[in-house]
């Protein structure tokens, strides 16, 4: 990974010094649950390299990232049977890039006031609902 910030909690937790519920991971990206989902399956798709903003990004890692959400979110929809699959961008919690898929039923529940704290077990259920693992 370059472009590194040793006080990104993303960092920390791409480079294994922090714990999490890991769903996939390549050479660029880590995907992982969120620890306070919106809805259960709320999933963190992350880059490994550290920009702050999204828009920062050049074209061809925006355009690398966003394939890559689309292919969780497919997978997400499959394993989960939500309606939806929503996606936010904002960037305020974790000064890191990421983008958050939430699976969706009804309108209105792609609201952050609705995250709650998941216990681990819990997280791991889910991220073995999702890989089949």
């Amino acid at each position: 990974m370059t472009n590194e910030n040793s006080n990104c909690i993303f960092c920390k937790i791409v480079k294994g010094e922090i714990p999490a519920v890991k769903i996939w991971e390549d050479k660029n990206y880590f995907i992982m649950l969120d620890s306070h989902p919106i809805n259960p399956g709320h999933t963190l798709v992350i880059p490994k390299k550290h920009d702050e903003y999204i828009f920062d990004l050049n074209d061809r890692e925006y355009v690398e990232l966003i394939l890559k959400a689309k292919t969780v979110a497919k997978t997400l929809k499959e394993k989960l049977k939500p309606k939806r699959i929503g996606i936010a961008v904002e960037g305020f919690g974790v000064p890191h890039v990421h983008i958050h898929l939430v699976p969706l039923n009804k309108g209105n529940e792609l609201n952050p006031e609705r995250a709650k704290h998941m216990d681990e077990n819990k997280l791991k259920l889910m991220a073995e609902k999702i890989t089949g693992k």
